[in-house]
């Protein structure tokens, strides 16, 4: 990995361009499968966002900002819904859970619910949002592989349409909290069913070596769902639950968990002779950072996802007379919110380093940086991005796009060109920072995180606030 505590210069990739960022022939395109819907550039080569230009709203709101076009979101949200519905309508039919932890407010979460997704959380604050949006419960799936009685508890007194159990004792806890309210809640085993998806190693024994799940190969959950269906005066047993991973760009990696997951599901049936109802798949699907991805479309997975579903649930003779399909569920969340946003800061500094050998570096530091997306020093993750206040002929520069903070890892774009004019006071923008960055957002350095704004029909809203100085004083109570 190119990140290493102890700074920049000793990572790897320290030189020249990446193989996938070529010379480009124009510095200030766009390329379409990078930005949200809506982005473009006025007369005067300016950003825009549904309608709105960034300089305006730079101005009003102030920079750093995550700018989400909020008709984008939606798009993508319904393209989902409806893409996959058409493929599975012959099976046991398919929900789609936006995944909140990709990011989650309460105005998002009223978008996933008038959209009519379901709602993937993972924690007892994430429930809450939820809550405050009124979502209806029945869409909610609760995820954790440590939640605590009182979020148990939270879930089941609003209730949520599943539970996704992930340990023994959460199967102890949860049936004491249902006995304890004088309810039965409903429950999904989650399955470590030994596909590593990143890299394409489907082997069933170093990737079941995890913190999430129940052992397939192991026999732990078979030994989960017999204890489930030991309880089912408070426990309602739905399905099962898998997850591979992340940035997935082909399907091969959901057909072998598939298949295993179907295998699972028969034995059930087989065993116990109970046919449960509904079986999820996860999520993972990628989006593209870069040039150098290229991700499917939600009508692409749709139709491969039931495909393959379709083919493993025949293997078994399920899916036929007396042995219904169960119903899918897919958990989205970066592929729906990633590209819908990008975050706009505003130059600093730029200044040239010298390397040695007649090379050199231009760095162009940012008021914002790994508070406000972290993800490249912690993943090694590749981000682009642009000139976004207006229209410059200059020649390309390499650039390195860097926070503000006491960090020689803080880097928010690793390698980009840039037009060679680039000064202190323009702005640019990075891409694809809708998932993840402000989720997992710090105050490192006591800086205040930047707000969240949505832009629609030429009209930008706050939707999360700016923090404060005062904001971050009122929790020291020295």
């Amino acid at each position: 990995m190119r990140a290493h505590e102890a700074g920049a210069l000793h990572a790897e990739g320290y030189g020249g361009p990446p193989h996938w960022l070529p010379w480009p022939t124009d510095v200030m395109e766009l390329l379409p499968q990078l930005w949200p819907q809506t982005v473009g550039r006025d007369e005067q080569g300016r950003l825009t966002v549904g309608g709105l230009d960034v300089v305006s709203i730079a101005r009003e709101f102030g920079t750093a900002a995550y700018v989400v076009d909020e008709e984008d979101f939606r798009a993508r949200a319904r393209a989902f819904r409806d893409e996959f519905a058409a493929p599975f309508e012959g099976l046991g039919g398919v929900d789609v859970y936006y995944a909140g932890k990709a990011f989650l407010c309460t105005e998002v979460a009223r978008w996933v619910a008038q959209e009519g997704l379901s709602l993937d959380v993972c924690s007892g604050g994430e429930l809450a949002v939820a809550q405050r949006a009124s979502f209806p419960a029945e869409r909610i799936g609760m995820h954790g592989n440590n939640k605590s009685v009182a979020e148990i508890r939270q879930a089941l007194e609003y209730g949520v349409g599943r539970i996704v159990l992930d340990s023994f004792e959460e199967i102890d806890r949860v049936a004491a909290v249902a006995t304890e309210l004088g309810v039965r809640a409903p429950v999904m085993v989650r399955v470590t069913v030994g596909v590593e998806a990143h890299t394409h190693e489907f082997i069933a024994t170093a990737h079941e070596d995890q913190k999430f799940g129940f052992s397939l190969a192991g026999g732990r959950a078979a030994e989960a769902i017999a204890r489930i269906l030991a309880r089912p005066d408070v426990l309602d047993l739905r399905g099962l639950h898998s997850h591979i991973g992340s940035q997935i760009f082909d399907t091969s990696g959901f057909e072998v968990s598939a298949r295993r997951l179907v295998g699972l599901h028969a034995e059930v049936a087989h065993v116990h002779g109970v046919h449960l109802p509904e079986m999820d798949l996860g999520g993972g699907y990628g989006i593209a950072y870069t040039s150098e991805h290229t991700p499917l479309s939600p009508a692409a997975l749709g139709e491969q996802m039931a495909d393959l579903v379709r083919r493993e649930l025949k293997s078994v003779g399920d899916g036929g007379p007396g042995t219904p399909a169960p119903r899918i569920s897919i958990e989205p969340g970066r592929a729906i919110v990633g590209p819908s946003t990008f975050t706009l800061y505003e130059v600093g500094t730029v200044k040239d380093v010298d390397l040695g050998g007649g090379a050199k570096r231009t760095y162009v530091s940012v008021d914002g940086g790994m508070s406000d997306n972290i993800r490249t020093a912690l993943y090694d993750a590749d981000y682009s991005c642009t000139l976004a206040s207006r229209r410059s002929d200059a020649a390309p520069r390499l650039a390195r796009v860097v926070g503000r903070h006491c960090e020689s890892g803080d880097i928010v774009v690793m390698d980009e060109y840039l037009p060679d004019d680039i000064a202190p006071g323009d702005l640019v923008a990075v891409p694809g920072t809708g998932a993840y960055c402000r989720s997992m957002a710090s105050q490192y350095n006591h800086t205040p995180r930047p707000p969240v704004l949505a832009v629609r029909d030429g009209v930008a809203r706050v939707i999360v606030r700016r923090e404060t100085v005062e904001d971050l004083l009122a929790l020291d109570v020295g």
